[in-house]
């Protein structure tokens, strides 16, 4: 599988294509990375040094790839934080290309916009990307639930309420949807909810709260998430191993007592989780 994803990257750390990368390469997965940025460092530390990359680069490494011949192996395109309201453009761009050389070729679309507690922390313009451009050519999309309820605009306090904000958004766009760190009424205390839908089915996986304080969990499970829904075909299929694996990377950060994830460490998480959790459909 050849995935091509365009993302953030920091040297110090694990967030966007920093991430996302190795975990798909330990599944199998050859991975064509284009950064949107190379920061020193994620930017919940509050400080960081590095820069945001015009949409110029990101066009010229697309365009050096298809010189090479090569779009019609892309299997699927997997874009997260973009650094710069202008680098939507050659985002769009870049899929139409892939799609063009490959119409099989899936798009994930893990919509960056903010977090429970911090609210939006991206650039102006940002947002408004992603919720009037990006979304309605989406086959797969991943929102938080910040991010869910930002895009379309209604709050979400239930399960049967998320589940609206759900088909709200396919409504617009992408026929698969993941949303993460989901906490409604029904959610113990204890727990945390993932949601998968598609086709008219919805599916929850219920996991242990682990009390993970750092960044880049949601660009690694939208990375797993989307490798088995292309290798699989089924969101059911996707949400359970991407839980299971996301759930052992994140226990085995909490032990180490560290905000940055432990992906070399739980690596074998990736391939062979140590605890697996069951789809129920809602």
């Amino acid at each position: 599988m050849n995935i091509l994803s365009i993302q953030s990257w920091v040297a110090y750390g694990h967030v966007g294509n920093a991430s996302a990368v190795f975990p798909l390469q330990r599944l199998g997965a050859e991975v064509w990375a284009i950064h949107t940025v190379q920061f020193s460092n994620h930017t919940g530390y509050g400080a960081w040094r590095g820069q945001v990359f015009p949409e110029s680069l990101i066009r010229d490494c697309v365009q050096g790839i298809e010189e090479r011949g090569v779009l019609g192996a892309c299997d699927a395109v997997l874009t997260g934080y973009v650094g710069d309201a202008g680098t939507g453009a050659a985002i769009l761009d870049t899929v139409a290309r892939v799609k063009a050389a490959n119409p099989a070729a899936l798009w994930c679309c893990d919509p960056v916009i903010g977090d429970v507690g911090r609210g939006v922390f991206v650039r102006p313009g940002i947002p408004e990307f992603f919720r009037d451009r990006a979304l309605a050519l989406a086959d797969i999309a991943t929102p938080n639930q910040f991010e869910l309820e930002w895009l379309t605009g209604r709050p979400i306090a239930t399960l049967a309420e998320a589940k609206a904000a759900v088909a709200a958004l396919q409504q617009g766009g992408p026929r698969c949807v993941l949303v993460t760190s989901l906490r409604t009424a029904e959610t113990p205390a204890a727990a945390l909810d993932l949601l998968a839908a598609e086709g008219g089915e919805t599916w929850r996986v219920r996991t242990p709260l682990l009390g993970f304080a750092g960044n880049g969990a949601g660009d690694a499970i939208a990375a797993l998430f989307l490798f088995h829904r292309r290798q699989s075909g089924s969101a059911r299929a996707a949400l359970e191993r991407a839980a299971a694996a996301i759930h052992g990377l994140l226990r085995r950060t909490v032990e180490a007592g560290t905000r940055e994830l432990q992906l070399v460490a739980a690596q074998e998480e990736f391939v062979a989780p140590s605890q697996v959790f069951g789809a129920e459909p809602c």
